[in-house]
């Protein structure tokens, strides 16, 4: 169902492309300076995309729109009625065309790099900007838009109501193709996209519509006016990004203290932050949940840095529940030294508690962190069927059931079930 979702939107967008390019050559372009200066701008938007990635070479979810001046540029040129006062007559065919066209001119140097944003990415901002001049175009054109709501701020309000359904429409599309791509529920997704225009969406929908104003009344020079504070406000996007990477990165060095240490088996924390966030993404998390549940797997342990005496193997969900619990007590109190979010100390000074009395979160570390814990380094002898099954029969206190079973699900979707422990790292 995800996948064909997926398709069927990759499909339409190919359509609409093929239909737009085909339209405009076949006619021509209307009022080519205009479509030029767009063009321009949304290729200048494509150029000064961000490249941050993560270790997985993908685009953080933080950074969901990596070209936000280009986005900016393209509502704009969908939502323009008018420039210098004279009205235009680019249809959405046209925008279409112009959009795509300058687009692929702009991403053609990330692409030399290896860079390049994902088709889903363009089929995106195909739909999308298809979907706002839809809306506009022909009402404009036509003058029935201009016949009841005039030229005033009544203009204005229908614009910025038609920003908020597109940014509606962007997230469906969003979540309709990270469903197919991650497996995740849709309902968490679609939460996660609607969240987004909170952040920079917000900018990109503001500058689009000041943009097709501005251009409306100033003409054309309104375009680079109005670029500027997108711009810095991308750059500021781009710094906290970088922070939070570095801060990321912090945090699983610290993790690999009580590795270093020989408290815990080589990959231990690595394995359970990676399985717990598979987990949870099954669970339907918002990305604030699963950051959160990631920063707290990787510290899980860090509490057994203050014991004198180690725990075999670092084994933690085989020892006797109150060492379990004064453990993680340790651990949140360390957590809470280095400066973390109080939740993700919360987390971890919780792991050991009944699992009705512990947050989600806690839940998924606790329940991961015994499966690796039993399979062990030389894997457990019945294999991680086994391991599950010791769960299951934990499921009273110390395990909550549709943790467990999710887990299981989790580790039978990448087919990991029966053949022993996670590979490390």
């Amino acid at each position: 169902m995800r996948a064909g979702a997926a398709r069927a939107v990759r499909a339409a967008a190919a359509l609409l492309t093929l239909a737009a390019l085909g339209h405009t050559l076949w006619n021509g372009v209307v009022e080519g300076g205009t479509a030029l200066a767009f063009g321009v701008l949304i290729g200048i938007g494509e150029l000064a995309r961000s490249d941050h990635r993560d270790a997985a070479g993908a685009v953080p979810a933080e950074d969901r729109r990596p070209a936000p001046l280009g986005s900016a540029g393209a509502l704009a040129y969908a939502l323009l009625g008018r420039a210098a006062g004279q009205p235009t007559h680019h249809g959405v065919l046209q925008v279409v065309a112009v959009v795509v066209a300058a687009a692929l001119v702009g991403i053609v140097p990330h692409i030399a790099r290896g860079h390049g944003p994902a088709f889903d990415h363009v089929a995106r901002r195909v739909l999308t900007v298809a979907f706002a001049a839809v809306c506009f175009q022909p009402l404009y054109n036509s003058g029935r838009l201009e016949g009841r709501v005039g030229q005033g701020p009544y203009l204005v309000l229908f614009l910025v109501l038609l920003l908020g359904l597109t940014a509606l429409c962007d997230a469906v599309l969003a979540a309709a193709l990270a469903g197919a791509r991650t497996g995740r529920p849709y309902c968490s997704l679609l939460r996660d996209e609607l969240r987004a225009p909170a952040g920079i969406g917000s900018a990109i929908c503001a500058t689009g519509l000041v943009m097709a104003l501005g251009t409306a009344v100033a003409g054309l020079w309104a375009l680079p006016v109005f670029s500027v504070p997108l711009l810095l406000t991308q750059m500021s996007f781009h710094r906290i990004t970088a922070v939070r990477t570095t801060y990321r990165q912090t945090i699983t060095s610290l993790a690999r203290a009580t590795e270093i240490a020989g408290c815990t088996r080589p990959g231990h924390s690595r394995r359970v932050a990676s399985l717990s966030c598979a987990v949870g993404r099954e669970l339907g998390l918002s990305e604030r949940e699963l950051t959160v549940l990631e920063y707290a797997a990787l510290m899980h342990d860090i509490g057994q840095l203050s014991l004198v005496d180690p725990v075999p193997a670092g084994a933690t969900a085989r020892l006797p529940a109150a060492e379990a619990r004064r453990i993680a007590v340790l651990g949140g109190e360390v957590a809470r030294q280095t400066g973390v979010p109080p939740e993700v100390a919360v987390v971890v000074e919780r792991q050991a508690d009944p699992y009705r009395e512990q947050p989600v979160a806690a839940r998924i570390v606790r329940a991961v962190n015994a499966y690796d814990d039993l399979c062990g380094g030389e894997g457990h002898p019945g294999g991680s069927l086994a391991a599950l099954e010791r769960l299951r029969l934990g499921t009273g206190r110390d395990f909550q059931p549709e943790v467990v079973e999710c887990l299981a699900r989790v580790l039978a979707g990448d087919g990991r079930t029966g053949v022993g422990p996670l590979p490390p790292g």
